[in-house]
């Protein structure tokens, strides 16, 4: 116990210089210019306060849930894919469509178009107003 308490005793602190020591003794504190205090330290609102104790909960309902109290769910898988019907009119449509992008347009023949629905004459308008 004894070395314990000759740790602690002032001879065992280090040793100041006389010069520096006499400055310490002789410094006025009087020469010091005042400086006002400013608070770097910014308090947070009581909206921040507030947004920390919901996240705080919300986190502590995580930690503190007890899944003993789930229900056993059975998983039904279901099967995406389509029936062959599906797949077989899916492929009727592309090549219906692969059809009308590859036609060859260079095989047909031209052909002279005939108005076979003539517009009525003006006689026949005004015969039909009266009628």
């Amino acid at each position: 116990m004894e070395a314990a308490g000759q740790e602690n005793a002032p001879t065992s602190y280090p040793r100041v210089k006389p010069d520096f020591k006499s400055e310490l003794e002789s410094f006025r504190t009087e020469t010091l210019s005042k400086a006002d205090t400013q608070e770097k330290n910014c308090l947070p609102t009581a909206a921040d306060v507030q947004s920390e104790k919901a996240q705080r909960s919300v986190i502590q309902g995580i930690e503190g849930f007890d899944s003993s109290r789930l229900k056993h769910a059975e998983t039904k898988e279901k099967n995406p894919l389509p029936d062959v019907e599906a797949i077989q009119a899916e492929k009727g449509v592309q090549r219906f469509i692969a059809g009308i992008e590859q036609f060859d347009t260079s095989r047909l023949k031209h052909a002279e178009t005939q108005e076979k629905n003539p517009l009525p004459t003006r006689e026949t308008i005004e015969e039909e107003k009266r009628a």
